[in-house]
């Protein structure tokens, strides 16, 4: 039986070393390794990824998936996923809305979520076995249950190109909503669910690390959470509800 008390120790100590270090570098002249499209890679995404592979390997054996760096060994039953920076482009920028996160996976479903945000030094954390929290207050998603009261969160993956039937559908749908929301960090979007910000999270194609940490927290939150369509690549079709909504 895993431990969750002991890897939820081990993925924040984690967090919040990969989190100092990229306060040091915010606002720098950072090496902007790939930048091409609607995709933005910095040579400080890979050095934030060992920063916390390191830890974790010291801590633990099982085998992890990062978004930089790919598989450190065969995935087993159980294995961590890890996102160094999601918000880049927001980061460089300056845009405060970015952070770190690191998941548990077992058995294709993630049982454990810490996601750092940096910029306002907020841990956001929670477990199969627990319930949901930032920093030491409890976490809960929001009551609401009509999309027209609500806040959906979403985004635009990077791929090359939409079609014109695809931006008419995304239109159609937001038009049941009293809000929509595109911040950048899908990360980010999972803990403003899960602490009652908003009342949901779509994305589709999104890759796995973006979500993981997030799918988690919400569950341990009181949400309901659909991770599906996982392809080779890593990503999926993600839906993230305060499981209210109708």
């Amino acid at each position: 039986m895993l431990d969750f008390d002991k890897h939820l120790q081990i993925a924040k100590t984690a967090a919040l070393l990969a989190g100092d270090f990229l306060l040091q570098a915010r606002g720098q002249n950072l090496e902007i390794l790939f930048n091409k499209g609607r995709d933005l890679k910095l040579q400080l995404d890979i050095d934030t990824e060992n920063i916390i592979k390191d830890y974790i390997k010291s801590k633990s054996s099982y085998s992890i998936l990062g978004e930089e760096t790919g598989l450190s060994k065969k995935l087993g039953d159980t294995y961590w996923v890890i996102d160094p920076l999601d918000g880049t482009s927001n980061f460089l920028r300056e845009i405060p809305i970015s952070c770190v996160s690191i998941a548990l996976m077992h058995q294709s479903e993630s049982v454990l979520g810490v996601i750092y945000d940096f910029n306002h030094s907020d841990l956001y954390f929670g477990h199969q076995k627990s319930k949901a929290y930032v920093n030491d207050n409890e976490i809960r998603v929001s009551s609401l249950s009509k999309k027209s009261e609500s806040t959906l969160i979403t985004g635009i993956p990077a791929k090359t190109h939409y079609s014109d039937d695809e931006f008419r559908q995304m239109i159609f749908d937001f038009q049941s909503w009293k809000k929509i929301r595109m911040i950048g960090s899908a990360a980010m979007a999972s803990v403003y669910v899960a602490s009652g910000k908003a009342e949901t999270y779509q994305e589709s194609g999104i890759f796995l690390w973006d979500v993981a940490g997030g799918a988690a927290i919400v569950s341990a939150a009181g949400g309901n959470v659909s991770l599906i369509n996982l392809k080779s690549d890593y990503r999926v079709d993600a839906l993230f509800t305060n499981k209210k909504i109708e």
